[in-house]
């Protein structure tokens, strides 16, 4: 996913989801199923990252696994018994929220990238009322019957839909509202009730997942599509007058305090370091520089939420970090789980992806003479 300019906060996004695809075939309704370890859904949900509401239609009988499922801020809608049903009753929450716009994505496409999203929203910001991307149909067409072929038909002019498809928000609600029984999708909707509708461009790689194969196919895009980046953190704080410390976001109590220009917390500092090294944009001094006032005494966690979101805004997640604290004291074992939650809160991702441990540096060294603690961090960022 490529970075794009931020959207304004009148621009929404429904995510499609209520759906039980059968034609996937196994027992996980497609939504759900993964490729590349993410489930479906959950990749484009973050495909639409940026927007300021994201609404997810989910069958009746999904929203509990939706709810424990979907961190985040997504909006859980109810769908009803049709696709357009469901998008309705999406379109309605939106209704009188200062939203003006609204891209409604079918969960199916979870490869949609951002340069066709971005081209759905150019278009309805120079003005036009409904926006879809498409492809040119490139093969010959035909007719068949009984396994024969029985004519050709014309090619000209024919493109592939895809979606997001975008439209002003009160013209496709009153077209859902017009057209009760739906259509094959909201582009349909929407010439029905005039609107003229913006071809934008569309991806090969934006498939809709259908057929059982099509897993595959997406797993081999997402293999070649992915891009891994590693980045490693170090820090040291001494210690000074005080009554406790502060790890990983966790107030520790303690004889000594740690030193520093902000709170000191060598842990976080050192993740942040990692995630900053793995994109290649320097150190936690080049966008907080000490010698600013404005940083003294700052929580630590300012600066890992400002190096997580980078990473998001460059297109990235985070897969996995190892924080390894160094010192005699305090005892960090006890408190490890609480930091590694602390941390995924912080960076917005699972708990089981932070590693939180300790080790000494047997009594050697400044660690080991109790003058401070160190702490390296690794990051893993994954971006396809």
């Amino acid at each position: 996913m490529t970075t794009s300019a931020p959207l304004p906060p009148t621009y929404a996004a429904i995510i499609t989801a209520a759906g039980r695809g059968t034609r996937a075939g196994g027992e996980t309704p497609k939504q759900w199923r993964e490729i590349g370890g993410r489930s479906v859904l959950s990749r484009s949900i973050e495909a639409f990252s940026g927007f300021s509401r994201i609404i997810v239609t989910l069958a009746p009988e999904d929203m509990a696994r939706g709810v424990a499922a979907l961190a985040g801020p997504v909006v859980l809608v109810a769908g009803g018994a049709s696709r357009s049903a469901s998008i309705r009753a999406a379109l309605e929450t939106l209704e009188g929220s200062g939203v003006t716009h609204v891209l409604i994505h079918d969960a199916a496409r979870p490869l949609v990238s951002r340069a066709v999203i971005d081209g759905v929203v150019a278009a309805l910001q120079a003005g036009a009322p409904a926006a879809a991307p498409a492809l040119p149909v490139s093969d010959a067409l035909w007719r068949a019957q009984d396994g024969f072929v029985t004519e050709t038909a014309a090619r000209d002019g024919l493109f592939r839909a895809q979606t997001p498809q975008g439209f002003a928000l009160q013209a496709i609600l009153d077209a859902h509202r017009r057209f009760p029984e739906g259509g094959a999708d909201d582009v349909e909707l929407a010439l029905r009730a005039g609107l003229p509708v913006t071809v934008t461009p569309g991806s090969e790689d934006n498939l809709k997942l259908t057929w059982p194969g099509d897993f595959a196919r997406a797993e081999r895009i997402l293999g070649e599509a992915m891009d891994i980046r590693l980045g490693n953190g170090f820090d040291v704080h001494a210690f000074t007058e005080g009554d406790h410390v502060w790890l990983c976001g966790v107030r520790i109590a303690h004889d000594k305090a740690l030193l520093g220009h902000s709170d000191a917390d060598v842990g976080m500092h050192a993740l942040t370091d990692a995630i900053y090294g793995a994109l290649a944009q320097g150190d936690i001094g080049r966008h907080f520089p000490p010698s600013d006032p404005q940083w003294k005494g700052a929580e630590s966690h300012i600066f890992l939420r400002h190096a997580a979101e980078l990473a998001r805004q460059m297109g990235y997640q985070l897969s996995n970090a190892d924080v390894t604290l160094i010192c005699e004291r305090p005892k960090v074992g006890p408190h490890a789980g609480a930091m590694a939650l602390r941390l995924s809160e912080i960076i917005g991702v699972d708990p089981d992806r932070i590693s939180v441990k300790a080790t000494t540096s047997e009594r050697l060294g400044f660690t080991g003479r109790e003058e401070g603690i160190a702490a390296i961090a690794t990051a893993t960022l994954v971006r396809g």
